[in-house]
Formats: structure tokens, sequence, C-alpha cells
């Protein structure tokens, strides 16, 4: 795995708000030998309305069927046996968006 990388993944379940289910995550870091960093993203145009989210566009390079948005507010550890499949990359410009948004966030 690569930092990039969109992967479908399962998040379980845990009560609250953060993302859950199978859905496309974008891989940031490889964070151990059985751990990876990720960007879940969902299909609820809604979630625009939060800071630290990205609009993705389906592309031949990105594997998205739909329209998704990257919750980068939501950046997580998981374990890697949650992966299912690669399905693309994320485009260049985007994950500079991305590493630009987590800069702010984590106030570095």
């Amino acid at each position: 795995m690569k930092k990039g990388e969109i992967w479908t993944v399962n998040i379980p379940y845990l009560g609250g708000h953060e993302q859950s289910g199978t859905r496309p995550a974008i891989i940031m870091a490889n964070a151990g030998s059985s751990v990876v960093l990720v960007i879940p993203c969902t299909s609820n145009f809604r979630a625009l309305r939060f800071p630290y989210t990205i609009r993705l566009e389906p592309t031949s390079v990105n594997g998205l069927d739909i329209m998704s948005i990257a919750l980068v507010g939501q950046l997580r550890a998981i374990d890697k046996k949650r992966l299912n499949k690669q399905i693309g990359i994320i485009e260049e410009s985007i994950l500079e968006e991305i590493n630009q948004m987590l800069k702010d966030l984590l106030l570095l």
C-alpha cells in the first residue's frame, strides 16, 4: 500500500458519527506491519457542509464509480485486514490539497 492509493475498506460500526461500512478510502500512510492510516469517503453530498472535506469526481485513474467526498477530518488508523482491494489512485493535485488540509487540521 502506498500513499494516495484508493482501496475499498470495511470499517466497523463503533457508534457515534464516524464513517463505517464498506467504502472507498485513501491510503495516507503505512503505519506499521498491520496498520494503515486512511481517509474514508462517502457518497453523501451533505458531508460537504463540514470542514476538511474534498469533492472527488470519478475518473479512470481514481477508480471511483460515483462522485464521493473525502472526509479528511476523519483520518483514522485501521487494520490492514480491513482492506479489500485497490480500485485506483488519487490525482496528485487532490493529494496536495489533502496534505494541506491535514497540515491545517493538525496545526503543523
